[in-house]
């Protein structure tokens, strides 16, 4: 399946000189999420893994279903302030200043195998900060996972050595 055929390119948005990658229209599409979270799911269970952590907001929306598939638990990496406490937290950077992922404390076991699933990899920050509050919670990541990769901003740099690093679209 054609998924590039189904992103809108939308651009200077946010700002002048981006091409934003709208990934409404393949929301939208049941026959696309059908194949994202088939394509996903297979690529996973290939590698045993045992609880999917999805990055608020985006990547709940791939990576619910994909938990679903794989009957594995679906852990949400929340921004700050969405979870009950107990929590842990840690900051990133984005282009424009700083924000925060947080996660349960009890969410994770010793030793798990964890996918963290967002919907767009770019610069890599929001994903190598849910690595390493899964890290935190003594679990293992194994993948990051991502419907589309934004290849020229490098963002597989900033993610943890020595993992899988899996994007379905390539710009």
């Amino acid at each position: 399946m054609d998924l590039k055929a189904l992103i809108r390119d939308v651009p200077d948005y946010p700002s002048e000189g981006i091409i934003y990658r709208d990934l409404t229209p393949v929301m939208g599409d049941p026959r696309a999420m059908q194949f994202i979270t088939e394509t996903l799911s297979g690529h996973l269970s290939a590698l045993r893994v045992e609880a999917l952590a999805a990055i608020d907001s985006r990547g709940f929306i791939f990576g619910a279903p994909i938990a679903a598939t794989l009957d594995i638990p679906f852990i949400p990496i929340r921004k700050a302030g969405k979870l009950p406490p107990p929590v842990i937290g840690t900051d990133y950077s984005l282009e424009y200043g700083i924000a925060r992922l947080e996660i349960g404390t009890s969410a994770l076991d010793d030793g798990q195998r964890v996918a963290v699933v967002d919907d767009l990899l770019a610069t890599g920050g929001s994903a190598a900060a849910g690595a390493k509050l899964v890290a935190e919670l003594g679990a293992v990541v194994v993948s990051t996972t991502f419907l589309v990769e934004l290849q020229f901003l490098n963002g597989r740099l900033n993610l943890p050595d020595g993992i899988d690093v899996y994007s379905m679209v390539q710009y």
